[in-house]
């Protein structure tokens, strides 16, 4: 079968845009962080939305946090396995909710203070929360 001479622009877009990528929910980032001060208090809510390539969205630090995506993917806000030992002392109240995708792969995290884990995972996933060191 041969194609028309006016159909080859159309494949050659086709073929580069799945070369690279582009046109397809692969490799994006877009985030929506909602934070609480206090879990208990939900008029403390802040919501903050993250794009990446280009950056833009509302969180602060937006270039540090894709950055820090960028190196550490969807493992960072991976959960502590259920079989983990932790210390048991308490961090506060705030609670961060991460929904979106990281790279293309869709996620969803609930970042809190409860416990030595969950304290150290929040201070890994920094560039998401407010307040944390801006390494």
């Amino acid at each position: 079968m041969r194609l028309p001479l006016a159909a080859l622009p159309a494949l050659l877009a086709v073929c580069v845009l799945a070369a690279t990528g582009a046109g397809a929910a692969g490799g994006r980032t877009a985030l929506r962080v909602v934070y609480y001060e206090d879990a208990r208090e939900p008029e403390t809510r802040i919501v903050w939305t993250l794009r990446c390539d280009p950056v833009g969205g509302t969180l602060p630090r937006r270039t540090a946090a894709c950055r820090e995506l960028a190196r550490t993917g969807t493992r960072t806000l991976r959960p502590v396995p259920p079989d983990r030992a932790c210390t048991e002392i308490y961090g506060g109240p705030m609670v961060a909710i991460v929904t979106g995708t990281v790279d293309g792969r869709r996620v969803w995290a609930k970042l809190r203070r409860d416990d030595g884990c969950q304290i150290e995972r929040w201070e890994r996933n920094w560039f998401l929360v407010p307040g944390e060191r801006s390494r």
